[in-house]
């Protein structure tokens, strides 16, 4: 996917989010609702030239706002910010017989803003939801694990062997993010589980002409669990 590509997604993607918490067509809702989430990542790097990798494993947590707009017929609609802690990076598959591991922890604070449509029960029970939006990142640290003896990366395939040493070029990650999930509605609040995959727009390291990589983006698969309480619900008649 190229730059123009890339830029021309997210800002559709952003156009259909902003329409979408503006827009009021249906049953207007004003439920507000704050928590926490908790989960699970796997993160590989899209990254050209090739790196041999296996997926970095790390825990998320976070804060988590939701507005309800709205109810369109069946459909329940939303708007939902996070601010998360994430450990990305990668882990490489070293096979060059010199024992040696290497993997990059790279931590983020991410933002993703998402469009919420759910289907089902809206108090009192469970729903489906679909869930969409552009995600921002901060990175706040990286740190580089080097192991298995005796450091040679002379003979890595393809050549590659910049990345180790190298800083971070581009502090603010982009992309985007979506997945399904569902939510069950109680006295006590709402807990979601929920699935999801982040695609990554911008590079880690420098893609000019310059630089050594022309793609260094992240891959990641998320497992989460949200608990939301009520501060603002709608009146039901």
């Amino acid at each position: 996917m190229n730059r123009n590509l890339s830029a021309t997604l997210l800002a559709l993607l952003m156009t259909v989010f902003s329409s979408s918490a503006s827009a009021q067509i249906g049953e207007k809702r004003t439920d507000f609702s704050i928590g926490f989430n908790a989960g699970f990542m796997m993160n590989k790097m899209d990254i050209q030239p090739r790196i041999k990798q296996s997926y970095k494993n790390f825990p998320t947590i976070g804060f988590t706002a939701r507005y309800v707009c709205e109810k369109y017929f069946t459909s329940i609609c939303a708007v939902q910010i996070e601010a998360n802690y994430a450990n990305l990076g990668w882990k490489e598959f070293i096979e060059d017989g010199t024992g040696n591991t290497y993997s990059r922890d790279l931590s983020y604070i991410q933002i993703p803003m998402l469009m919420q449509m759910g289907w089902g029960y809206e108090e009192k029970g469970c729903k489906f939801i679909f869930e969409a939006g552009p995600q921002i990142g901060i990175n706040i640290g990286s740190t580089e694990h080097f192991g298995g003896g005796e450091w040679d990366p002379s003979h890595r395939p393809n050549n590659v062997y910049q990345q180790y040493g190298m800083e971070v070029d581009n502090k603010v990650d982009y992309g985007i993010t979506g997945g399904l999930g569902v939510e069950l509605s109680t006295p006590i609040g709402h807990f979601l589980l929920s699935g999801r995959y982040y695609y990554g727009l911008g590079d880690v390291f420098d893609n000019s002409k310059k630089g050594t990589f022309t793609r260094s983006a992240h891959q990641t698969i998320v497992a989460k669990l949200t608990y939301l309480f009520d501060i603002v619900k709608t009146k039901r008649d």
